[in-house]
């Protein structure tokens, strides 16, 4: 591609209200971001010191959060993230909130990655030795009751006991079925919520990508979006956003 052509590319971006090297867009989509409520922090006596930077005013006693600073990180979440992936690098999904766990459960799904939407696990990365093990035994269960002859050679109880088995070992290890390593990062879309997540992860020497609420220390991420974690549109706008980028370095 030639030097006018790149050049007129970044002009019609530029009139479309898009920013060509940022993936969130330009001015359109700070106002994208307004409406999903991803401005909207904790109460003034919840916000972490090292969240003030982030911070543009208060609003009925709630810290309102600077959404140039949000766009800003959030862009360079996603690009650090596109990298990665496009390297053939893992990532983890991780939300366990009630509010918003389906929303990622179902993200993690399309984007084809691995997820924690139930409570997380002690140990799931710093005893992975013995996850895997577990996952295994999963697998294991599961091409048994699914081959009919091989069913038929247990009782009606003993298939009743195992299928039990599966669900229980679902609900803990099922988004993580894929994977035969450790990841290379987690993203965690409910920071406060999981902190042994991220705990885990520092000590591993995983990646991590957060979104971190005014609650939140952002010292403890290696990328920091300041957001509303609470709101489901403030979480689906960047599960969307997270999701595209991954779909867009995959070349899907």
């Amino acid at each position: 591609m030639g030097m006018e052509e790149t050049l007129m590319k970044d002009t019609d971006a530029a009139e479309a209200g898009k920013d060509p090297v940022s993936p969130t867009g330009g001015d359109k989509n700070l106002e994208e971001m307004m409406e999903a409520g991803l401005h909207f922090g904790h109460k003034t006596s919840k916000t972490h010191p090292k969240m003030k930077p982030y911070i543009t005013g208060v609003r009925n006693t709630i810290h309102i959060i600077n959404l140039e600073k949000t766009k800003e990180k959030l862009d360079e979440a996603l690009l650090a993230l596109a990298e990665m992936v496009a390297l053939g690098k893992v990532v983890v999904f991780v939300g366990t909130k009630v509010q918003i766990k389906n929303f990622v459960h179902d993200t993690a799904v399309e984007a084809n990655v691995p997820y924690v939407t139930e409570r997380w696990i002690g140990g799931l990365l710093t005893n992975f030795e013995g996850v895997s093990k577990r996952i295994a035994h999963l697998k294991d269960l599961e091409k048994k009751l699914a081959d009919e002859e091989e069913a038929n050679k247990y009782t009606k109880w003993e298939r009743h006991e195992m299928q039990e088995e599966i669900e229980k070992l679902n609900e803990k290890f099922g988004g993580m079925k894929t994977l035969e390593k450790l990841p290379d990062a987690i993203f965690v879309f409910d920071f406060d919520e999981n902190q042994l997540a991220v705990k885990e992860a520092k000590q591993k020497g995983i990646q991590v990508f957060a979104i971190c609420d005014t609650n939140c220390d952002p010292s403890l991420v290696d990328y920091a979006i300041p957001a509303n974690d609470d709101a489901i549109s403030s979480v689906r706008y960047i599960l969307q956003k997270v999701k595209d980028a991954i779909l867009k370095a995959r070349g899907t």
